[in-house]
């Protein structure tokens, strides 16, 4: 008898959470059996475990390497969740376009790998330039495949003059108004967004798609 859903749900999220990396994929191919929601396995299964994590590594109760265990399990649940995915028909919208990345001088990027994954499953067209990217890149790659955002993270004080250099660069450029800026991490701030003048800041992953959706007008 198929377990139901939300105890499937329930046990995604903790074996991410626990670092279950090699019992997952049982789990992810058990709720796709059932007929269960892939993206909802994502959501609320996947990144909730995920967002779990990253809360003991701020409390300092986890460390940058269980955090890389926790996202290799998220990974090889995606892996079996994500090809279940409604296919968009070649008729549909206009895809909209994310260049991401963390800025110069940060190598901190388990958070921006998750945004990606979360944006990706959402619709969007993401062009990832890693971590500690010079900021010229991110003005660059938006011109060269007609961005709607870019999307900055870090997790350093001392990296964030880098995201208002990004949003001056744009401005520079007559590019503002096309492309939106949004950024996230652990010493951002909605504050320190208002500030620079970016678009948008989001705390989590799940938040940023919100953002980003609203922010290219599509249904959030």
């Amino acid at each position: 008898m198929a377990r139901i859903k939300e105890e499937l749900l329930k046990l995604l999220s903790d074996y991410v959470y626990e670092m279950e990396d090699e019992e997952i994929g049982e789990i992810a191919e058990e709720y796709i059996e059932a007929g269960y929601d892939p993206l909802q396995g994502i959501l609320e299964g996947l990144v909730d475990g995920m967002n779990r994590a990253g809360k003991m590594y701020e409390e300092e109760e986890y460390f940058v390497t269980d955090l890389l265990i926790c996202s290799d399990a998220m990974y090889n649940g995606l892996e079996i969740l994500r090809p279940h995915l409604p296919k968009k028909s070649a008729n549909s919208e206009k895809v909209n376009k994310c260049v991401i990345g963390v800025v110069e001088g940060d190598t901190h990027d388990i958070g921006k790998n998750l945004v990606r994954i979360m944006l990706e499953t959402a619709g969007f067209e993401m062009y990832d330039l890693g971590r500690d990217v010079p900021l010229r890149n991110f003005i660059d790659k938006a011109k060269e495949v007609d961005a709607d955002i870019i999307c900055l993270s870090t997790l350093m004080t001392t990296t964030m003059p880098g995201m208002k250099d990004v949003v001056d660069m744009l401005k520079e450029e007559n590019l503002s108004t096309k492309v939106n800026v949004m950024m996230g991490g652990g010493p951002i701030s909605q504050i320190y967004c208002d500030k620079i003048g970016a678009d948008g800041y989001s705390a989590n992953a799940i938040g940023a798609v919100k953002l980003a959706k609203t922010l290219v007008e599509l249904s959030v």
